[in-house]
């Protein structure tokens, strides 16, 4: 980056910080701080055991340094200031869960398809979050990270102390790693309404109950219950039975009686409600406790890719990380680190919303063709002088494709 370049990116930075909104961390003069500046590119040198006083002291320094990446410990120490870490007394640290794209499988190329996929992560791990952990929405901060993802703190009491161990247990839970369906598939005896005792099960008299799915109202138990309903809604919607239900057709104790009483179960009035709303699976099947165990076993990358929240383990794990500032700037991108209401997230459009420059033309010179979508609009630059607004220049030249104004051999225009 050239010096007219990054002179150019240090005045939009800065008049953005001459009035920004910054999300400044609760607790502050307990948190370390850390910078990278344009100055410094391309080593892109981190300058941190930073620490401030007061809101106004962090507010002045972002004005008057523009600082191309800001970033605050999620961390809470005594001596946030101290140039060593065991000097700086360590009291506690939010749980940060981060979601970027490059952790999610068979991620798209295309930017705008990028960040569609992982804010359906988001809605996943925030299910998980509400549900799942009982967090309140008071206790979850969602911030759009300005690249490609989105971070959510939570500052309730209950995980500032937890370690590195503990943290790496809730990223196993949220992505389903080590799940043993066999926990969920249990021959259980009942009485009454619902088991041994019943007058009628499917129109069959005095059956009882062989097989529960356990859990099956919440967390992971209610996700199975939901991937095997949705299962059989959709074998039995094929047009041929011989085609219906082909993987358990490969379990030896799964003949064509047990997949007529499966399509008559989903095919009946309250057969699919009483696997959702009682955790029923007694489908006249020997031993179904294992064979829907071995289903689950053979389809887990399906359903946890439909179920399971892609998080970035180091991230949840470091109880010393640091993490963009909301309301700053991501210098890779010159888009907005964006805090957000849980609310907010459905209509919330990074490629429009993030996006605070300006329309004015300005003159790029860009290295290589590259196409973005930039507030609604597809933008598309060829290599050679370009004009384009000030939103995507300033994300052009973030990006490392284009230097601002005319390359230096070539004369300024008269």
């Amino acid at each position: 980056m050239d010096s007219r370049t990054t002179s150019f990116l240090k005045s939009r930075f800065q008049n953005y910080y001459r009035s920004a909104e910054i999300g400044l961390p609760d607790r502050m003069p307990n948190r370390e701080w850390a910078f990278i500046f344009y100055d410094d590119t391309p080593e892109k040198i981190m300058h941190r055991h930073k620490s401030f006083g007061s809101p106004g002291e962090a507010l002045d320094y972002l004005y008057g340094m523009a600082p191309a990446h800001v970033y605050n410990s999620t961390a809470y120490y005594e001596y946030p200031g101290a140039k060593k870490m065991n000097e700086k007394n360590w009291l506690g640290a939010e749980l940060i869960l981060d979601l970027d794209v490059d952790h999610v499988p068979n991620a798209p190329r295309n930017y705008a398809d990028m960040l569609e996929l992982v804010k359906k992560e988001a809605f996943k791990l925030l299910d998980f979050l509400l549900d799942d952990f009982g967090f309140s929405e008071e206790e979850i901060e969602l911030v759009f990270s300005g690249g490609r993802g989105y971070h959510f703190h939570i500052r309730s009491q209950k995980v500032l102390i937890l370690g590195s161990p503990e943290r790496r247990e809730i990223v196993n839970y949220v992505s389903g790693r080590d799940l043993d369906f066999k926990y969920f598939f249990r021959e259980v005896a009942m009485d009454g309404e619902f088991g041994i005792g019943s007058k009628t099960f499917k129109g069959i008299k005095n059956v009882p109950v062989k097989c529960m799915l356990m859990g099956y109202d919440s967390g992971w138990g209610k996700r199975i219950a939901f991937y095997l309903t949705d299962y059989m809604k959709a074998e039995c919607k094929k047009r041929y039975k011989k085609n219906m239900f082909t993987e358990l057709r490969k379990h030896e104790k799964i003949g064509d009686s047990t997949i007529k009483k499966l399509i008559n179960i989903t095919n009946s009035e309250s057969g699919l409600k009483d696997i959702l709303e009682k955790g029923r699976l007694d489908f006249g099947v020997r031993n179904f406790k294992d064979i829907a165990a071995y289903f689950m076993q053979d389809s887990v990358e399906n359903f946890l890719h439909r179920f399971g929240a892609s998080v970035d383990e180091p991230v949840t794990a470091d109880i010393k990380r640091l993490i963009r500032t909301p309301g700053s700037l991501h210098g890779g991108s010159g888009m907005l680190v964006k805090k957000l209401a849980l609310s907010e997230l459905e209509k919330f459009d990074p490629l429009n919303d993030a996006v605070i420059f300006g329309e004015r033309p300005v003159k790029v010179t860009v290295s290589k063709p590259f196409s973005v979508q930039l507030k609604g609009n597809d933008l598309r630059v060829e290599e050679g002088i370009q004009e384009v607004p000030e939103y995507a220049a300033v994300y052009l030249i973030c990006r490392g494709v284009a230097e601002y104004g005319y390359r230096r051999n070539q004369p300024d225009p008269v």
